[in-house]
């Protein structure tokens, strides 16, 4: 077999070292580095998950397992695309790329297959939690939440209406609607963003927010 020269003079010293090792003729040196590569990964990984436990929900056994999964998986892709690292950035720095991506569709895959905590979508008797409403003001707050609901009603689009109700109403986690509307982090938050800005001013228009503290 003969050896890939996959570690060109234009990567830096640590980058080279993990390319050569990961390329190399040796089975054994193969996968040394395989399994320090590994990990490395199931660090990154179990930091991941860690950091969006609070939106996931997922904690425990089952946590460390689908660290495991994105660990595994992430490897897989690096080797299977070692060919394809240039050294525009660092070879660990190109790798978490590929974990987080792992960790992400992980965590949207296994919210819909256990989505027991989601509020119904029409279940609105629950957002004032949700907004951190003082029960102390309740007729001021029943009456702003009406208000809330027909303004997502009125002013959203149809795509901000559903990304506003799945991300504040009904809590899904954005992983799970990235997941499930082949989508990106991103375009989640901007149209959340984007029916904040429109409910906002639909409540200051109506009187109900006095257009200096938000609500939404």
């Amino acid at each position: 077999m003969e050896q890939r020269d996959l570690a060109g003079p234009h990567l830096d010293a640590e980058s080279a070292a993990w390319v050569a090792a990961l390329g190399d003729d040796s089975r054994r040196t193969r996968e040394d580095a395989q399994e320090r590569l590994h990990g490395l990964l199931l660090r990154i990984a179990r930091s991941e998950l860690r950091r969006r436990s609070t939106d996931s929900r997922v904690t425990g056994p089952e946590l460390d397992d689908l660290a495991h999964q994105a660990a595994a998986d992430a490897l897989l892709a690096v080797t299977r695309k070692l060919g394809d690292f240039r050294g525009e950035s660092r070879f660990t720095t190109w790798a978490y790329r590929f974990v987080v991506l792992e960790v992400s569709a992980k965590l949207g895959r296994h919210f819909w297959r256990r989505p027991t905590a989601v509020l119904d979508a029409a279940d609105w008797e629950r957002l004032p939690d949700r907004l951190g409403l003082d029960p102390a003001h309740e007729p001021q707050w029943r009456e702003l939440v009406e208000a809330l609901r027909h303004g997502v009603d009125e002013v959203l689009t149809e795509h901000q209406r559903r990304a506003f109700v799945a991300v504040v109403v009904d809590g899904v986690p954005l992983d799970a609607l990235v997941a499930r509307w082949d989508t990106n982090r991103n375009a989640i938050y901007k149209s959340v963003s984007d029916a904040r800005r429109k409910l906002r001013a639909h409540l200051v228009a109506g009187g109900h927010l006095d257009g200096k503290a938000g609500t939404t």
